[in-house]
């Protein structure tokens, strides 16, 4: 489970505990095709943009043996290569609207 374990509980520590709502963080994204075939994931590195801003999320895996530093470090690792993606695009000259081709 994404959210950790007892879910109720857990769902419950992280809405006091998060300063904004997940949205579709960690959340189930998926098809069911016309032949009956499904496909899905979970949306765990993932950008959202809205109102001009991008927001993403970076977590870890908590377990009885887990090491709090070396898990905090590893959020900052997940996130790096979000950051160096936004910064690459950042510094790109506006490309046309490809569409309109």
């Amino acid at each position: 489970s994404i959210t950790g374990a007892p879910k109720i509980r857990a769902m419950e520590i992280i809405e006091e505990l998060e300063p904004c709502r997940r949205g579709i963080y960690c959340g189930a994204i998926g098809y069911v095709g016309f032949d009956g075939n499904m496909d899905t994931n979970i949306a765990i590195r993932t950008l959202v943009h809205s109102d001009r801003t991008i927001r993403f999320w970076a977590g870890g895996g908590i377990v009885a043996d887990s090491d709090a530093e070396l898990e905090y470090q590893e959020c900052f690792h997940k996130a790096s290569a979000l950051l160096h993606l936004l910064e690459h695009f950042q510094n790109r000259e506006p490309s046309r609207n490809r569409a309109s081709r």
